[in-house]
């Protein structure tokens, strides 16, 4: 299967214009950039660049160190009021015949449910329970890093606090999957292994500046996509999955409101430097968590997965575009004047500009994929749902 049936306006996005006022220079994207919908990586990667934020930027992030605890902290919720996944699963201590029952209801539910919609569901299921990648790449941003493991430091606890909301997501879609018999969990668990082993590059560079632009992408990126499995679960008459699905999106939508308020602090401190970092991400293209995923069996899993949630409209190309736009006005990027060099506005201009290129790109390769379509249906199988097949376009 070629990265083009998957990704067809991905080898046109490279020669986008940087349109800036003073430049004509084409933006070279990363060879292994992986957008919405993903492309395999290639052979050859581009040596990683490490710690490029300046010394003297650390000291923003100490500054920023009160205002983090006052500003950012408060989106956390006391572990007394989160919800845990035993609430939303059957309860194995009743002795009676109820929790039986409860799973019998369980897998009545999902028998319902296709089986594309697993594939997309499980692959967000392994993106979450990929957690412990996610906490070592914060902590390796300089500047806001958990130095000890028990920092007392405001971004250390939000990191730590952070990690332990996201870690009961991947918890309760595991747990619901074992449950359904749907899947292979044998395989998932594998896949789960070879990815947190595989790690992943986002291309943050030790920057917190980069970093924090990422995970505000990210953490809209899985709040959309949650929300699309609850919408279809709840089409699929699994009402319990639906609110599943709904609370995590719920959870992700939080998280991404508290590093949005982080890009918006460092544009009001340093619009320069935080401009040239949203540009320098979009640029790079934003390469979703899991795109290392491997199942021992299918070198280009992730790619089939991203082409199959694209198809089920879960998160698709036009997401990754809606998402630019919504973080362009959260931020008013678009109203920046002071602060900024020649190559600040030419980044401003670049970033603002950006969404409706992609889409006119995605627009041409959306009329391409469906002429193949109509030369042939294009599958790819699954090792978790047991090998069967699932279309891809």
């Amino acid at each position: 299967m070629q990265s083009t049936l998957i990704t067809p306006f991905s080898q046109n996005i490279a020669s986008l214009p940087f349109q800036g006022r003073n430049s004509t220079q084409k933006i070279k994207f990363r060879q292994n950039a992986i957008s919405a919908v993903a492309v395999s990586a290639p052979a050859r990667r581009p040596p990683p660049v490490t710690h490029s934020m300046p010394p003297e930027k650390v000291e923003v992030f100490k500054s920023l160190e009160g205002w983090a605890k006052t500003s950012i902290l408060p989106f956390l919720k006391p572990v007394e009021q989160c919800w845990q996944p035993s609430d939303f699963l059957p309860d194995p201590t009743d002795r009676t015949d109820a929790f039986f029952d409860e799973v019998r209801s369980l897998r009545a539910r999902t028998d319902e449910l296709p089986d594309d919609y697993f594939v997309v569901l499980v692959g967000d299921m392994i993106t979450e329970d990929a957690l412990p990648t996610y906490q070592t790449m914060i902590n390796t941003l300089d500047g806001v890093k958990d130095e000890t493991g028990a920092s007392a430091g405001p971004w250390a606890v939000w990191t730590r606090a952070w990690t332990a909301e996201e870690n009961r997501h991947g918890d309760l879609l595991k747990t619901y999957l074992y449950l359904s018999g749907r899947v292979d969990m044998h395989k998932i668990e594998r896949t789960v292994q070879f990815l947190i082993g595989a790690g992943m590059d986002p291309g943050t560079e030790n920057n917190p500046y980069l970093g924090y632009v990422y995970t505000s992408f990210q953490e809209r990126a899985t709040f959309i996509s949650h929300g699309n499995t609850a919408r279809m679960a709840k089409e699929g008459g699994d009402q319990i999955l639906a609110r599943i699905c709904g609370t995590i999106a719920a959870d992700e939508k939080r998280h991404e409101n508290a590093y949005s308020k982080i890009v918006e602090k460092l544009l009001e401190l340093d619009p320069n430097g935080a401009m040239l970092a949203i540009a320098d991400m979009m640029r790079k293209k934003i390469t979703m968590p899991a795109h290392l995923m491997y199942d021992g069996q299918d070198p280009k899993l992730f790619e089939h997965f991203a082409a199959v949630a694209q198809r089920l409209g879960v998160y698709t190309a036009q997401d990754y575009a809606d998402i630019l736009e919504f973080l362009v006005g959260r931020w008013k990027l678009e109203k920046i004047e002071g602060g900024l060099s020649s190559d600040g506005r030419e980044a401003q201009d670049f970033v603002c500009g950006l969404a409706p290129r992609i889409r006119k790109l995605q627009e041409r390769a959306d009329e391409r994929a469906k002429s193949m379509k109509k030369a042939g249906q294009h599958c790819a199988k699954f090792s978790w749902v047991f090998n069967k097949e699932i279309a891809l376009l």
